[in-house]
């Protein structure tokens, strides 16, 4: 174990609620209080970010919080800049735990003259001081190679089986996972194989990018409750069309499981409207008050598993241990407990 007296959190401000959650599951696991570093993050007037940590860090283990979401680039830029004021107080070593990675989707060249931004972000964040990165679903796995870093990425896959058994049960036979589009199969496969259900695919064909042609399903769905899993959800065009998919197919109901709720624009208000009967995402982008409103969109917790990853990263014992249901299920026990 590190020679540390405890770790220690600060928390930008992408997602003040999340970090708070944490620092009270660590104190429950601790045994004592544990709060988030006094300290401010700010901006001057011109939009520059500020920051000014009012506690002794020299030799701490520092965890930052902080997802890069909307305004991705001022989240961004907190994150560096956090950083770079923990290393020049002399921390000893600095984690960035952050929920959700945003440029996570620019990971390749699609065409000529394109950037690979989350490869550019990787750089920047290895650049800043940070040795280490706790993160959740990372939108494709090959991003952990952009870094020069260990990287851990959690999986929402373990706590959203635990949510279908319990909120399934009785029904699970009944139940089909469906991915809404082929690169997402590994990902449908791996929650249908953890409960014990069948598979389906959406395949979609896009004539141009932003716009879906036509959609065809993959499998039988007839009769069933089709349960949509995927990584991001972000105009909710694309999901809220698969719904409709699957409802003419014949499945008696549909809802979805997205780990990420981008939710831009007219997310909220399309799902508000469509045939879903649920949509079940994690809290690792704050949700607005549409979002909070929304009758059918409900929020699965992510501060139980992050703050036992943290806690595992600062002991130096098995992040990989998260990754199983059953791992899991004595930390969520107040939520799916028997």
């Amino acid at each position: 174990m590190i020679d540390r007296t405890e770790p220690k959190l600060i928390a930008g401000n992408s997602n003040q609620q999340l970090a708070k959650s944490i620092a009270r599951r660590m104190s429950l696991h601790r045994g004592m209080q544990v709060d988030l570093v006094d300290a401010r993050v700010e901006r001057f007037n011109d939009g520059e970010v500020f920051v000014e940590v009012f506690e002794n860090v020299r030799g701490e283990d520092m965890f930052i919080i902080q997802s890069t979401s909307k305004p991705a680039n001022d989240h961004l830029m907190e994150l560096l800049i956090i950083a770079d004021a923990l290393k020049r107080s002399s921390a000893a070593r600095i984690t960035a735990v952050i929920p959700y990675f945003g440029y996570a989707r620019q990971d390749r060249r699609t065409k000529a003259r394109t950037p690979i931004s989350a490869k550019l972000v990787a750089n920047m964040i290895a650049q800043a001081g940070i040795e280490r990165i706790l993160t959740l679903d990372l939108h494709a796995a090959q991003i952990q190679g952009f870094f020069d870093i260990p990287v851990d990425n959690l999986y929402a896959a373990p706590v959203f089986a635990l949510d279908v058994l319990h909120n399934f049960k009785g029904r699970l036979a009944d139940v089909t996972v469906v991915s809404p589009d082929v690169g997402g199969v590994a990902r449908a496969r791996e929650l249908a194989k953890r409960i014990g259900c069948a598979l389906a695919i959406v395949d979609k064909r896009r004539e141009k990018p932003g716009e879906v042609a036509e959609m065809t399903v993959i499998g039988d769905v007839k009769g069933k409750t089709c349960i949509i899993v995927d990584d991001i959800c972000d105009t909710a065009g694309t999901l809220c069309k698969a719904a409709e998919v699957l409802i003419e197919a014949g499945a008696t109901e549909v809802h979805s499981y997205i780990t990420h709720g981008v939710l831009s624009g007219p997310a909220v208000e399309r799902i508000t409207n469509s045939v879903m009967k649920s949509l079940v995402i994690t809290d690792s982008i704050a949700p607005t008050d549409a979002v909070k409103a929304a009758p059918n969109i409900r929020l699965v917790p992510t501060a139980p598993m992050f703050a036992q990853g943290i806690l595992n990263t600062w002991k130096g014992t098995s992040v990989s241990s998260l990754f199983g249901t059953e791992t899991l299920k004595p930390i969520y026990e107040g939520l799916y407990g028997e």
